[in-house]
């Protein structure tokens, strides 16, 4: 597979489509012609999250000798390419929730004292899946969490299709999600963490939507270990979300067992024999 390579300019009309759906509602980007400014980038944080950071070009940072986290964890600046959409989309879920990302260089930094910059434990590893890949799935019952992790595809896409962004809401966390659905490509997959919701939850504004998934995901990692590994993350075909795909989303579509993979089977013993 040739390596994937984003847009090199900004494209406003992306925000257009499905899968950036909730960042147009909250950052309006499709009315900037160009990248937005650092400043306008630094204005978009919840200001009533208790530590705010500062998206600082790359450029400016050339001397700096800590470690991408160390700078965050001790500087609180976050090194940002410009003109970069993974670093781009990335500042936006700092945005989006604070805690959780907070939390997250915390427990890297936590690692690197416990294992050193080279040695990368199961813990870390999943911490930078769920950075670069993770996708919350809001749900009225954790049902769907059995269904996914048993990969019934069909079932959760093409059955209840209808119930998606209405009952089913997802929430893209990492940032390498967003960079590739630029340019989406048949293959491509996020990891899912399911967080079961009431009923308020579904009538809240997106802001407010946001900020109570950031404090419960945020509690699931601190307190309940759901990044201690990468056990309690499931693949999600981020194209068979509805809406999601450009072309057509028929169940020969859903029937692609290259992309939409049946769970695999564990090896019995009489199979191993």
């Amino acid at each position: 597979m040739n390596k994937f390579t984003a847009p090199e300019h900004w494209h406003a009309d992306l925000f257009t489509q499905a899968p950036f759906e909730h960042l147009e509602e909250l950052f309006t980007l499709s009315q900037h012609a160009d990248w937005p400014a650092f400043e306008w980038l630094n204005a978009q944080q919840n200001q009533q999250h208790n530590r705010q950071v500062v998206f600082t070009p790359n450029s400016e940072l050339e001397g700096e000798t800590l470690y991408y986290e160390e700078i965050i964890a001790q500087t609180n600046r976050i090194p940002t390419r410009e003109n970069n959409w993974h670093d781009f989309f990335g500042a936006l879920i700092w945005c989006l929730f604070p805690q959780t990302k907070s939390l997250l260089n915390q427990l890297h930094m936590q690692e690197i004292a416990e294992h050193g910059l080279k040695q990368r434990s199961k813990k870390r590893n999943a911490l930078t899946l769920f950075d670069e890949c993770g996708v919350v799935l809001a749900v009225p019952d954790m049902s769907w969490q059995t269904a996914l992790r048993a990969h019934q595809w069909q079932e959760v896409f093409y059955e209840y299709s209808a119930m998606w962004h209405h009952n089913l809401l997802p929430f893209v966390f990492g940032h390498a999600n967003y960079e590739m659905l630029t340019k989406p490509f048949i293959g491509l997959t996020g990891k899912v963490v399911c967080i079961e919701v009431d009923e308020a939850f579904y009538h809240l504004p997106l802001a407010l939507q946001y900020r109570h998934l950031d404090k419960q995901l945020a509690n699931m990692i601190e307190q309940q270990g759901l990044l201690d590994n990468n056990k309690q993350m499931s693949p999600l075909p981020l194209l068979g979300i509805p809406q999601w795909y450009q072309g057509q989303q028929d169940l020969a579509f859903y029937n692609d067992t290259d992309y939409f993979r049946p769970k695999r089977q564990k090896a019995t013993n009489k199979d191993t024999q």
